[in-house]
Order: C-alpha cells, then structure tokens, then sequence
C-alpha cells in the first residue's frame, strides 16, 4: 500500500460528521463549537480521525482528536471494534506509567451520534514518521536527520517500549487478555488464526499466510515468557515525536497481554518492511535504523529481559501483517479497485519476504 494510490476506507461524509460532532460536544460542554474539523489525509487503514479545535472558555483542552470506530458498511479491516478497550488502555498506560500517551477526554459508547462509538482525546503537536510515502524513502523529515538524531529516536522509542512493559501492573490489564486455552502467547496466535479465518470467508484461501502459520509452530518457543500489556502495533509510524522525542504513542486498537517479544518483533520487522519496500524501489532507505540486534540489546539492558525466540517473533509480525495485508487487498477488491487474481498470496505486499522467512532465508 505504501507506493500505490490510497485505497477507500470509508463511506462516510466529512461535512455530515463535522455537523454531528457540533451537536454530539454540545451535550457534554454546554456552548461549546467544534471548529477546524478535518480528516487528517493520514488517516489510518482502521479506525477513523477527526481533528478538530474546541471554542468554549471551559473546554479542557482546545486541540482535539476523535477516534472513531471502522464504518461497518466500509469493508472493515477488523471484525470488531472496541472503543471502550481503547479508552481504557489509554487511562490504564497514562495512571502507571511515564509512557507519554494523549490525554483522554470524553468516551461515548452510544452509536447514535456517529453510528459507531468513539471517544475524544487531546490533539498532541509534532511530526509522526509517515507510511505515505514510507518515512525510509529519500524526502523524509527521517531520512534527512543525522545519523546521531535517528539513533536517538531508535533509544527513545525502544525506551518507552521498555517502560510500557515493566512499569503497567499485569493485574491492572486483565481486562486485554485475550479467551482460549494456553498461555497468553498460544491465546494471542489462536486469535490471529481466527481473524485469518474471519479474512478468508468465501474467499481465495492464502497458501502463504497458512504456511506461515504452520513454520510458527515448528519454532514455537519453549518458555514465552510472562506476559505484560502489550502495545500491539509497536511501530515508530504510530508515535509522534517532538523533535526525536517521543511526546505520544497512538492506535492502540491491537493491544492485548502477550510475551514482550511481540512488541519488539513488531517494531524490529515492521521498519524492515518499509526499508525492503524502498531497497525494491531503488532506494538505499534506512537500513541502520532499528536493526534486530541493536534493539534487542538496548531492550536488555532497560528491562534486564534478554529477548528470545526472536526468529519466531519477527516471523509472526510479519505474518499478522500479512493478514492485514490481504484483508485491505480485499476490500479494495470490495470497493472495484484492484481484481482478486489466481494467486491471492501476490496480494500481500511483503509476500516475497515472507515467504523467505518461512524458508529460512530472509536476510541471506
């Protein structure tokens, strides 16, 4: 997705939601306007954003963000969408640690004003490294730091990373575990096998993504590990900095109880996506940023949790990935935008990657 045009996620009319969010905060700050009310053209793959700029002499803070959830008649990427959960991780993240999250304001759990729940948070300002084009792709505000400013980012992000897990009580998150059978590691894989089930309903099956599945099996860990709250969508695209300082980690729609290593995976493998995508382009990319070994030792030496199984970890991100992948491929095939062809698995853009990780050959 990151090098084609951006594909529909919505049905909805940004002029009717700008009416409706006048009338929805008027319920809860008596007087109050919402102004500037845009989509940011970021806007995510899932859920939606609104900003907007609240005029009252009582309103707690003036710049704003509402998170809306997926429009059900939009092809969703996910099958369900839990606004409260999010809300409640955000309060839980912002009370027992130093993890800078945005602060949230005002939770609505009723469909009616929006026709999904949503909830409001505080704006934060900064930059956020962008997937379009990939913040790895020459004309980046990323690519244009200096060595010494990206290492920086890389400390700092693996640092909060390490605050997020040691400093949140695990009893305190009980409500993100997630039902099943097993550990918290089996509980999390056997729902990323339901979601891929969820994804291939009447649909093409991917032969990829269940041979994926299938080699995750033959290096399951031998001890996961106790599980902390983990962010779920661990990646630098998801946290805006101010300067190379982390000031607010977002999207935390996927997070759940799981071993350490799924954050670390994510974010290790996730810039390795985009830096494949722009070594394919032709481009030399980012490839110092957020190298496996060097995270993994800083993360060490923050936590004194030496990460393990990390072949397993960085194959299962790249797998859940994929899911994603192939369930935006077919919504845009929903929507007319692109065919379904014979091989469903070339609808998932790292395929080729992937598919050496499965082999053993990834990075060779």
């Amino acid at each position: 997705m990151a090098t084609a045009p951006r594909p529909r996620t919505t049905t909805r009319d940004p002029e009717e939601l700008s009416r409706r969010l006048t009338a929805w905060l008027g319920t809860r700050l008596p007087g109050a306007k919402a102004t500037g009310v845009t989509v940011p053209a970021s806007n995510g793959m899932s859920s939606e954003t609104l900003l907007f700029d609240i005029e009252h002499p009582e309103a707690p803070v003036r710049a704003c963000a509402l998170r809306l959830a997926a429009d059900p008649a939009a092809y969703t990427v996910f099958p369900s969408y839990d606004m409260t959960r999010q809300y409640r991780t955000l309060r839980l993240v912002a009370e027992h640690s130093d993890v800078p999250v945005p602060r949230v304001l005002w939770l609505e759990e009723d469909p009616g004003p929006f026709g999904a729940p949503f909830f409001v948070m505080e704006r934060v300002a900064g930059r956020v490294p962008p997937d379009v084009m990939p913040y790895t792709y020459e004309g980046s505000w990323l690519y244009a730091a200096s060595d010494a400013e990206r290492a920086h980012l890389e400390a700092k992000t693996v640092g909060l990373l390490a605050r997020l897990h040691d400093q949140v009580p695990l009893h305190e998150a009980e409500f993100l575990a997630q039902p099943g059978a097993g550990d918290a590691l089996r509980r999390h894989v056997t729902a990323q096998r339901a979601y891929y089930a969820w994804v291939i309903d009447g649909l093409p099956r991917s032969p990829l993504i269940e041979a994926a599945f299938d080699r995750l099996e033959q290096l399951w860990p031998r001890d996961a590990g106790e599980p902390v709250l983990s962010w779920g969508d661990a990646r630098i695209g998801n946290i805006v900095y101010d300067g190379f300082d982390p000031v607010a980690v977002l999207d935390w729609e996927m997070a759940a109880l799981a071993p350490r290593e799924v954050d670390l995976g994510w974010t290790v493998y996730l810039h390795r996506f985009f830096q494949d995508l722009t070594v394919a382009s032709g481009q030399r990319g980012l490839p110092d940023l957020l190298r496996r070994d060097r995270v993994e030792a800083r993360y060490a030496r923050l936590t004194g949790h030496t990460p393990r199984d990390m072949d397993f970890h960085t194959l299962y991100a790249a797998l859940r990935h994929a899911i994603v992948m192939l369930r935006i491929a077919y919504r845009q095939a929903h929507f007319g935008e692109v065919a379904v062809p014979a091989d469903p698995d070339t609808l998932i853009l790292h395929h080729d990657s992937l598919r050496a990780m499965v082999r053993g050959t990834y990075g060779d």
